[in-house]
């Protein structure tokens, strides 16, 4: 008792002492809010431009940056303070989702897609703020917050090449500033220098979606003074957000959308080097390289894939995601966190059971700033390494695991057992008895209507036996099918469901879905050869669907459902086409913590 009261104290005087000195404090490893720093009409604030060290406008001159930096009155006086820095296409606004911006999909996969439209962005905001996040949350803890405009956005030079090379080298020149290497100006096209003097050099990134993808981007150079990021959602490879194994997939809530469409819509630069950027990056660079038609993965997508691009990487990784995120799926933040993890840098990762963005709880991202930016010994690397939110929790109450996937889960092997159109078995035991099943493609249904249809000619169900206890999966299901297509071309989908289906409006999507994937049956040998599929022959293909951690509840059914065309995701081809697959040459394997033989014993008849 005498310890604890002592240790009150001292975190009493500790608070009081940094309140008046008006310098960073810290408890329990994490920075606390010091009240001289919350005074906002006190932050000094002011932009410049950063020069970079590339011409991605190919004008003559080196492209400059946009930057803003908010920070506290008292580093004016001589304080230093570590900074958390946030870049963003999206800051001077965006096309919006104007009528024919995206791909008109409704055309048979491998012709021609029919012309699109381009939309201008009008530019807009006002200077010197670019953007007022993560500014209430870091600079009361001591924390100086600083924003960039990509390349080819706002008052930033340069064209925006969606995952280019400059949009690595912006970010790296921004924290170069920071650090004292690169030069910064108090004009676009001035001579006047700024300098950084109230920086310690410690940078922390972070962001959501795009603005998530930059603090990787900038971690993959290697940059000095980059000690941390917490990457949100971030698009971690341009071919698997707009493709998925050898399929044209567009992400959802936004059908049609690919890779030029994105540049149309944060193209917010110069309007006078817009006529230059589209001919040289949309309309030449992206138009060759990004293929709609075999959907295969080439050159041009493996430079926009940051996996490739890690070998420099060094700043300590936490990761953030949601499972249920079909926008930017999990398997971006999975393959970058695996490989940290098998380079030895820090990481740790938190997932959620929601959509698009949701950041991992504030304490998590202030203890690894502190740690990481300001040098604090706060024990997080001793933390567990993943933080997964269960079904019916709080984002805010995450638990902690040994590791993702759960070291505890192995692979299960299940069979499919006849049942179309009805529903079949999906079991342990193997099916003896050859059997070909066959669906005919039509776009016009969704996925959920297939799933809770008692019968469909347009789907294959197959369903564990009705569950006695809980399963927990935690990690890649993967499906090996032989199947047979009618035309030269179709589309496979396939979703985890988890039935009956719950269609009460309240319901949580994990009542439902487990997870999904889609594939590109002419890509059967590899992702980067399509072959034209000669109709009615028998291939065989495997591919993981999205990771997962999820526990199916006791008096649910695991049911795999295997249809073509996703109207939410796919082409939208003409109906008609038909698939047959052998369902004695197609399993699914599940990562079932405990095993065969928890599966076995929840599902004992």
């Amino acid at each position: 008792m005498k310890k604890l009261i002592h240790l009150i104290t001292l975190f009493i005087f500790i608070a009081i002492n940094a309140q008046e000195k008006s310098v960073p404090f810290f408890i329990n490893g994490e920075a606390q809010v010091v009240g001289s720093f919350k005074d906002e009409t006190k932050w000094i604030r002011h932009d410049l431009w950063v020069e970079t060290s590339f011409d991605s406008d190919d004008d003559g001159k080196m492209d400059r940056m946009h930057v803003d930096v908010t920070r506290p009155a008292q580093t004016e006086d001589g304080l230093k303070l570590p900074v958390v820095y946030e870049s963003s296409p999206y800051y001077a606004g965006t096309a919006g989702l104007a009528t024919g911006l995206f791909w008109d999909v409704k055309h048979e996969l491998g012709q021609q897609p029919k012309p699109r439209k381009h939309v201008e962005v009008i530019r807009k905001g006002k200077r010197p703020i670019i953007s007022n996040s993560q500014i209430r949350t870091w600079v009361p803890r001591g924390f100086v917050v600083v924003h960039s405009s990509s390349p080819g956005t706002g008052l930033s030079d340069g064209a925006p090449t969606v995952g280019g090379i400059n949009e690595s080298l912006a970010p790296k020149a921004v924290i170069d500033w920071l650090n004292g290497r690169a030069r910064g100006y108090t004009s676009r096209e001035g001579t006047k220098e700024v300098v950084a003097y109230w920086s310690t050099g410690k940078v922390g990134m972070t962001g959501t979606s795009y603005n998530g993808t930059l603090p990787l981007a900038a971690a993959t150079t290697g940059v000095e003074g980059l000690e941390a990021i917490i990457p949100i959602a971030p698009n971690t490879s341009y071919y698997h957000y707009y493709r998925s194994n050898g399929l044209v997939r567009s992400p959802e809530g936004y059908l049609g959308e690919d890779i030029d469409v994105l540049y149309d819509f944060i193209h917010s630069g110069k309007e006078e080097n817009r006529v230059r950027n589209n001919r040289v990056i949309r309309d030449t660079e992206m138009i060759n390289g990004m293929d709609r038609i075999t959907g295969d993965y080439n050159d041009f997508w493996e430079g926009r894939d940051y996996l490739n691009q890690m070998k420099p990487m060094k700043a300590a990784l936490l990761m953030a995601h949601g499972f249920n995120d079909w926008n930017v799926m999990p398997e971006h933040s999975y393959r970058i966190s695996k490989k940290a993890i098998e380079m030895g840098i820090p990481t740790q990762i938190y997932y959620h059971q929601d959509g698009h963005g949701g950041p991992p709880p504030l304490k998590m991202m202030n203890r690894w700033f502190t740690r990481y930016l300001f040098g604090i010994e706060n024990g997080v690397e001793k933390d567990p390494k993943a933080w997964i939110v269960r079904e019916y929790n709080s984002r805010q109450k995450p638990t902690p695991y040994q590791a993702y996937p759960n070291p505890d889960a192995s692979l299960v092997t299940l069979s499919l057992h006849p049942g179309a159109p009805g529903t079949g078995g999906l079991f342990i035991k193997k099916n003896k008895i050859k059997t070909l099943e066959i669906l005919t493609d039509d776009y016009s249904y969704d996925g959920a209507s297939l799933a809770k249809a008692k019968t469909s000619e347009n789907r294959l169900l197959y369903l564990s036996p009705v569950l006695k206890e809980d399963i927990h999966l935690s990690g890649l299901s993967t499906l090996t099918i032989k199947v047979a297509s009618s035309k030269k071309a179709a589309n496979l989908s396939v979703w985890l469901v988890s039935l009956p289906w719950n269609s009460d409006q309240k319901a949580k999507i994990t009542d439902n879905i487990i997870t999904r994937g889609w594939a590109d049956i002419q890509n059967y040998k590899s992702l980067t050869e399509s072959t034209n599929l000669i109709p009615g022959k028998f291939y065989t293909m495997s591919f993981d669907l999205q990771p997962d951690d999820q526990i199916i509840k006791k008096g649910q059914q695991i049911g795999l459902m295997i249809f073509s065309s996703d109207p939410e995701f796919t082409l939208h081809p003409k109906p008609g086409t038909i698939l047959t697959v052998d369902i004695n040459s197609t399993s699914l394997k599940i990562p079932v913590i405990g095993g065969r033989k928890s599966f076995y014993r929840a599902t004992k008849q």
